[in-house]
């Protein structure tokens, strides 16, 4: 069962460099105000959205104690960013503010994850 979590903590990390790899990727043109959300980024919140679940339902099987409120707060986060994303997706240019709103709570998501304990 380790193996099979440690899998998907792999898989969780891919998904939130392609969410975050496509923030800094788009930094130059944010700052132009021509900004726009890149389909690695999409992909990177569903990849994170779907293997967070799965380690949230792996750990509950394994015996371990889940944090539910930490999650929760980590879900909520990842559905703005994922409404975001998908809504924005296909204009060519997005504002400035939503597009750092984006890499804020991408970054707020990644220090939840690692200082809350």
């Amino acid at each position: 069962m380790d193996v099979l979590i440690h899998v998907f903590v792999g898989l969780h990390i891919i998904g939130i460099a392609a969410l975050l790899g496509g923030f800094f990727f788009q930094m130059k043109a944010m700052s132009a105000g021509e900004a726009r959300f890149v389909p690695g980024m999409l992909h990177g919140a569903f990849t994170m959205l779907v293997t967070g679940m799965v380690l949230v339902g792996l750990n509950q099987a394994d015996g371990s104690p889940v944090n539910n409120v930490k999650i929760g707060v980590k879900l909520a986060l990842l559905v703005v960013i994922l409404g975001l994303v998908y809504v924005k997706r296909d204009e060519e240019k997005v504002s400035s503010s939503l597009f750092g709103t984006v890499g804020a709570l991408t970054a707020a998501n990644i220090f939840i994850a690692v200082l809350w304990t």
